[in-house]
């Protein structure tokens, strides 16, 4: 019985150890993809045909806080037809914060043909009102 346990354990120990070490063989290490590279990516996506790569593309770039994005953002909150896109655009100008992009969705409270897409960048304008006050407090 107790030598039965043993090779089992042995069995189990060796099993282990060959899928570890033939798992490691088979990876391959992509080499990372420099900042400037995504964000030309991203960049590429906000000219999409594709609504939802649009759209995501905006969003990334938002997240990233891409500077180059300033323009091409601003450029899809005035003439994009869809109005998730419009918002996604404002939603990233007011993430990056530039004063350019705040002024688009300022703008875009009043000139947007959509009343969501108004309402939505007057959450964003007030929110970013509210920061501004909030970092001349410190």
């Amino acid at each position: 019985m107790k030598t039965s346990t043993i090779l089992l354990s042995v069995c189990f120990l060796l099993l282990f150890s060959a899928t570890s070490i033939y798992s490691q063989d088979s990876m391959k290490v992509m080499p990372r993809m420099s900042k400037k590279t995504v964000d030309k990516n991203y960049l590429q996506g906000v000219k999409s045909e594709n609504d939802g790569l649009r759209i995501s593309s905006a969003y990334y770039l938002g997240e990233r806080q891409s500077s180059q994005a300033i323009i091409p953002l601003m450029n899809m909150l005035h003439t994009d037809k869809s109005p998730e896109a419009r918002i996604m655009a404002a939603l990233s100008l007011f993430k990056i914060g530039d004063a350019r992009g705040i002024y688009a969705i300022k703008e875009a409270i009043t000139f947007d043909k959509s009343e969501w897409v108004r309402n939505m960048c007057k959450v964003f304008y007030r929110m970013y009102e509210e920061n501004q006050k909030a970092d001349k407090k410190k």
